[in-house]
């Protein structure tokens, strides 16, 4: 038994949402009691007990769309001009950048981001993967970095034709291969799910492809849909109609399945969203950084969308996602009071939600049967916390960098900001160094 006691515990239970002072009883990587202090410790003598001294015991956060491939992006000079469009931003960067990865590479540039996502406090991450020279065993090769630091992970390859078929063809088994790996190892820290690029590099026939290989696996498609407003001129121009009725009519949408972005959507393509129960996925920064407008959120919500909040590579700190998107749809809207209660909602809420739908156990809450992952955060509050004020705390108070322990599925991955059985120095000297050689290819 594993006792993380002596903190101010916000549970995001609606039964009982904050002890003032708590203590969350572990089993293996199960939580099997939260109750006070002196009750569980009384309850469990024996047990090994961190005492985090008033410091916040929180859930693990989760961030539901990232890239860890685009690491070694960070620095990187371009060769042409600064982009002046998305397209151009995916042309001058993110396609040259994955096509030059190795396996090495990619395990490296998966190891990073990971690490820092330990150090903000996430736990559980939906990675969508790309690497055209290095299909074929990268999404183990990325699980086994996960592995290696302890993150809970859902993956998936991204299938595009822009590398010509047998690429896509391969990007299909990578996917499937993987998916039956991770069916057949039934392991709470690894899933599968079918990744697509988006839509404006997906032909018909490609599609119809994916579908028919996913078809019996129960895993869901994880995509980028309506990004940018080249994905809906493309899609209108070839197809005669909008992303998100075009991927209804292949049957991607549903309840498993992750439309990321959704920015450029209208109505009928929310009421379509909403009635497949898809999941989607907002991205604020990213959206922001490439320029590509402010996805109507809000009022996706207000129809019964389901949106959790992802980060898509941008940063690993989702309480800086969680800011940013609480600002962002009030900025667009002009109204002070949007986002504040939709974006805990998104991060607190959804993105639990949305795990659901490939663990078999709870996530994103601290409730007797869920996974243990838990992080404690070194905020002492300047004013009253209670069950009534959490968020605004969180909102004004709470930071990345203030994650002083992070525990994983039971296990501690990192005390004292200090990261457990990883050799942090050495993972980046090597990173930089396969960075250098990487730059040189891009």
């Amino acid at each position: 038994m594993l006792l993380i006691g002596n903190g101010r515990v916000i549970t995001r239970d609606e039964a009982q949402s904050y002890l003032s002072d708590g203590c969350v009883a572990i089993r293996d990587h199960l939580i099997v009691e939260i109750g006070s202090t002196r009750e569980v410790e009384s309850k469990y003598p024996g047990s090994d007990f961190i005492d985090v001294r008033g410091r916040v015991i929180m859930p693990g956060l989760i961030n539901t769309h990232t890239h860890l491939y685009s690491t070694f992006a960070r620095g990187l000079a371009l060769k042409d001009p600064p982009p002046d469009s998305f397209q151009q931003i995916l042309e001058r960067l993110w396609w040259r950048l994955d096509k030059v990865l190795t396996l090495e590479d990619i395990y490296y540039s998966a190891l990073v981001p990971l690490m820092d996502c330990v150090k903000n406090g996430t736990t559980t991450i939906f990675d969508h993967h790309a690497s055209p020279g290095a299909v074929r065993g990268s999404l183990v090769t990325t699980a086994k970095a996960a592995q290696a630091v302890g993150m809970r992970c859902c993956q998936c390859y991204e299938v595009s034709d822009r590398d010509g078929k047998e690429v896509a063809e391969q990007g299909i088994r990578e996917n499937m291969e993987f998916i039956h790996y991770c069916n057949q190892a039934g392991d709470d820290m690894a899933k599968g799910m079918f990744g697509l690029h988006a839509s404006l590099t997906l032909s018909d026939e490609t599609l119809s492809r994916c579908c028919e290989e996913n078809a019996g696996t129960k895993a869901g498609f994880h995509i980028h849909a309506a990004e940018g407003r080249v994905d809906v001129e493309d899609c209108l121009g070839r197809y005669g109609r909008r992303v998100i009725e075009r991927l209804f009519d292949f049957g991607i949408l549903g309840s498993k399945t992750i439309a990321a972005h959704c920015v450029h959507i209208d109505d009928r393509e929310m009421d379509l969203l909403r009635d497949s129960k898809t999941k989607v996925v907002h991205n604020p920064e990213s959206n922001m950084g490439n320029a590509v407008g402010c996805a109507p959120v809000i009022e996706m919500l207000r129809r019964g969308v389901h949106v959790g909040l992802g980060t898509d590579g941008y940063t690993c700190d989702m309480f800086e996602s969680l800011k940013v998107a609480n600002l962002l749809h009030k900025h667009h809207l002009t109204d002070p009071k949007a986002g504040w209660e939709e974006a805990p909602d998104m991060l607190f809420r959804s993105n639990g939600l949305i795990c659901e739908e490939y663990f078999t156990r709870p996530l994103g809450k601290l409730v007797p049967g869920a996974y243990a992952d838990i992080i404690v955060v070194d905020y002492d509050p300047p004013t009253p916390l209670h069950a009534g004020n959490l968020d605004a705390h969180i909102l004004f108070g709470i930071s990345g960098p203030m994650v002083d322990t992070t525990i994983i599925n039971g296990r501690v991955v990192m005390r004292e900001r200090q990261l457990v059985d990883i050799d942090e120095a050495q993972i980046l000297a090597k990173s930089r160094e396969l960075a250098a050689e990487v730059w040189k290819r891009f």
